[in-house]
């Protein structure tokens, strides 16, 4: 099947100008359970990708994201949410935007159209065959991502990709490709919208998986967290009751002495 840019197609609605806003309200809604469902169809190809994330961090390697625009700042997002949430290390999942962290704050679309930027990017962080890289592009065709994800193949490292059109250049250098078709975008054109959604859904698939995989969670809960502010060390008191049936006033304890949830409650059962 010939490559389409599939994501700056006609939108399917029309003469937005003249909808009331419950009218726009529901059209926008359509298009977003659209995306869910779009995501539902590429749950093999997100495993598989999964997978290798997976291997290679347990080699002791890095997933990185990269990506311009949107698509950039929802991979540093992702990435910036693992810290905290799962207590990893800041360089074990790693987000690079084409134009650096100005862009996340500010358009430098520009940015984008540049070959050998994100090779250079990588290599800052001293990239190498361990690490495993994901590319992310709505259109499939960002020179920044595209460029990046084609000479870390040259170099044997793997290559992983979530792009929102089938058959894109981004794919043909993607060893692990994901293609979440979302269809056009209710503003014709406006990928932060439904494929920024699929991203978004995908992004968390892959980190919290992954995650759940390398043992930073137990049952359902984010044992290796950190505490880093009233809202969560109120959590973390909980699940430490909850966990050894003990009270607040000997959980807020454990806690204190400890400095960890998963710690809390390894020193009261080694007790």
């Amino acid at each position: 099947m010939a490559f389409q840019k599939i994501t700056e197609a006609d939108s399917l609605h029309s003469n937005l100008e003249q909808k009331s806003i419950n009218e726009l309200l529901q059209g926008i809604h359509e298009e977003d359970q659209n995306a869910v469902q779009a995501v539902g169809k590429v749950l093999p190809q997100i495993e598989r990708l999964i997978e290798n994330v997976v291997l290679q961090l347990k080699k002791g390697g890095r997933l990185f994201y990269i990506g311009a625009g949107t698509s950039g700042r929802l991979g540093v997002l992702d990435a910036s949410e693992c810290p905290p949430t799962f207590g990893t290390p800041a360089e074990k999942v790693i987000g690079l935007i084409a134009g650096g962290d100005l862009a996340l704050r500010n358009s430098i679309e520009n940015a984008e159209d540049d070959t050998q930027q994100a090779w250079k990017d990588l290599n800052k962080h001293q990239i190498n065959s361990k690490d495993i890289i994901v590319g992310i592009a709505a259109s499939g065709t960002t020179p920044y991502v595209v460029g990046g994800l084609k000479q870390c193949q040259e170099k044997g490292i793997l290559t992983g990709c979530i792009s929102c059109n089938t058959n894109s250049p981004l794919a043909a250098v993607s060893d692990f490709p994901i293609e979440v078709i979302v269809g056009p975008e209710f503003l014709t054109g406006s990928s932060r919208m439904k494929a920024g959604t699929a991203q978004k859904l995908i992004l968390n698939m892959i980190t919290t998986s992954t995650m759940i995989q390398l043992g930073h969670v137990k049952g359902n809960k984010m044992v290796d967290m950190q505490l880093k502010n009233d809202k969560l060390v109120d959590r973390a008191q909980r699940m430490v009751m909850n966990e050894l049936n003990v009270s607040l006033e000997t959980a807020k304890d454990l806690l204190a002495k400890n400095k960890s949830i998963r710690e809390a409650i390894k020193a009261f059962q080694n007790s």
